[in-house]
């Protein structure tokens, strides 16, 4: 039996900048994905700086933060079955030279940092990351 699982997504600053966050939620809706939750924020620093906690010893952390808290952003959470993985394989890779043809990361991503979206890696993260996002 499947499990209906809940991930987060986030649109970042590139992607919301291009006006394409209606196209991106359109691709996660015709994988069969619900969109239970969402808004559109802009976070400080500082509030990227412990969402990418994890990544904290990396030479690409500081970047990273920078560009999350460069512009507004769409946050997110998915719904459907497997939704973590089915996620990770919509987005594709980190690197949209690297990305299947057809997942958001190659249609959309300008290079590794400015990649389009985010998507929890874990089910245990995605947990983590919706309620970073949505405290209620």
């Amino acid at each position: 039996m499947s499990d209906i699982e809940r991930t987060l997504s986030i649109i970042k600053p590139d992607a919301v900048e291009r006006n394409l966050v209606t196209e991106i939620k359109e691709i996660f809706k015709n994988k069969g994905f619900l969109i239970i939750k969402e808004k559109k924020i802009q976070i400080e620093k500082s509030e990227a700086e412990k969402f990418y906690a994890i990544h904290e010893a990396k030479p690409f952390y500081n970047d990273l933060c920078a560009y999350l808290s460069s512009g507004p952003i769409v946050v997110m959470v998915l719904e459907k079955e497997n939704a973590v993985l089915g996620n990770r394989e919509l987005m594709g890779a980190t690197n949209p030279k690297d990305a299947e043809e057809g997942t958001i990361r190659k249609k959309y991503g300008i290079s590794i940092d400015k990649n389009s979206v985010h998507g929890s890696d874990s089910v245990e993260n995605a947990q983590i990351e919706i309620a970073f996002f949505f405290k209620d």
